[in-house]
């Protein structure tokens, strides 16, 4: 049998004491929690912002502010205000707790710590984090495909656009469409035209694994290629595009199944240029394509095309 190590989790712990730091760094290094330190509020917020931990723990005294003040600043910033925050306080006045609890805290310990007690509290955090992190992966997954929905594509763009722009790389994308897809539903159904999207998305997400594959709507769907030019993007749906063709239905042996492809870069765009409308020029990309017949490729500008073949 393999030996299955632990995932490590991350915990900020905000505290002016070196001492505690220490202390908490060296009393949970066994139960394989990474301590990250920050000695002020201000480097606690700004920690939190870049590391994303999984779980916070103030201490009510800092050195710049106090712990509610760090506390309410976690709380506001859409960065950091779902992070689950433990407070801890050497006071155990019910108004404290109530008052952190109001401005967002997950729990509170009492200092000095027993550790077997923050143990269980963080356990818990941890436990609660990973659960609401699955539930907002899994709204954001097409029930049908796998892939990511609308909803996600909207986001992972935005934050791949701005990535790509702000360190000069290029960005493409890929919008694509099975060809008359109301006509399959028709003639074979509709339980057999789910069959057809599902194997397609298999082919969408079967690729690099820096591509993002998502279900864009329907029979529509979308590819966000990060580093890639926009003729690499075009190869990659070709690719797609010939391996849907080539694929043999078990209870359909008359169909072939096709799907047309429009591709677009961020080089072709203004440097103001914003994602919106790189997704307006690879579904005017994919407009042509279904203009000029179905199953083809056609890019971005120039709308330069392969025929099927």
């Amino acid at each position: 049998m393999n030996d299955v190590t632990p995932k490590t989790r991350r915990l900020l712990y905000i505290d002016s004491s070196e001492f505690m730091q220490r202390l908490v760094r060296e009393r949970l290094a066994e139960d394989h929690i990474e301590v990250l330190s920050a000695f002020s509020g201000a480097e606690g917020v700004s920690m939190a912002r870049l590391q994303q931990p999984e779980v916070i723990l103030i201490d009510s005294e800092l050195t710049d502010m106090e712990g509610m003040e760090c506390l309410t600043e976690l709380k506001k910033d859409s960065e950091t205000s779902e992070i689950l925050v433990i407070y801890s306080s050497t006071s155990d006045e019910p108004y404290e707790r109530v008052r952190g609890f109001d401005l967002g805290a997950h729990d509170f310990v009492l200092r000095p710590f027993e550790f077997n007690e923050l143990r269980a509290r963080l356990t818990g955090a941890f436990r609660l984090q990973h659960l609401v992190q699955m539930l907002s992966q899994r709204a954001q997954l097409d029930g049908l495909t796998g892939l990511w929905n609308r909803a996600y594509f909207n986001t992972r763009l935005a934050a791949e656009y701005a990535e790509a722009r702000r360190h000069h790389r290029t960005i493409s994308l890929i919008m694509a469409d099975v060809d008359k897809f109301k006509s399959i539903n028709d003639r074979y159904g509709h339980p057999f035209g789910d069959t057809v999207l599902i194997q397609f998305a298999a082919l969408l997400s079967g690729g690099r694994a820096s591509d993002v594959a998502c279900r864009y709507g329907g029979e529509e769907f979308a590819v966000i290629l990060p580093g890639t030019s926009i003729d690499e993007a075009h190869e990659v749906a070709e690719r797609i595009r010939l391996g849907l063709a080539a694929l043999c239905w078990t209870k359909q042996h008359d169909l072939v199944a096709t799907s047309s492809f429009g591709v677009a870069s961020s080089d072709s765009l203004a440097q103001s240029g914003v994602w919106g409308e790189l997704v307006e020029c690879a579904d005017a990309a994919l407009y042509a394509a279904k203009g000029r017949g179905r199953n083809q490729v056609v890019s971005a500008p120039g709308l330069s095309f392969r025929q099927a073949s």
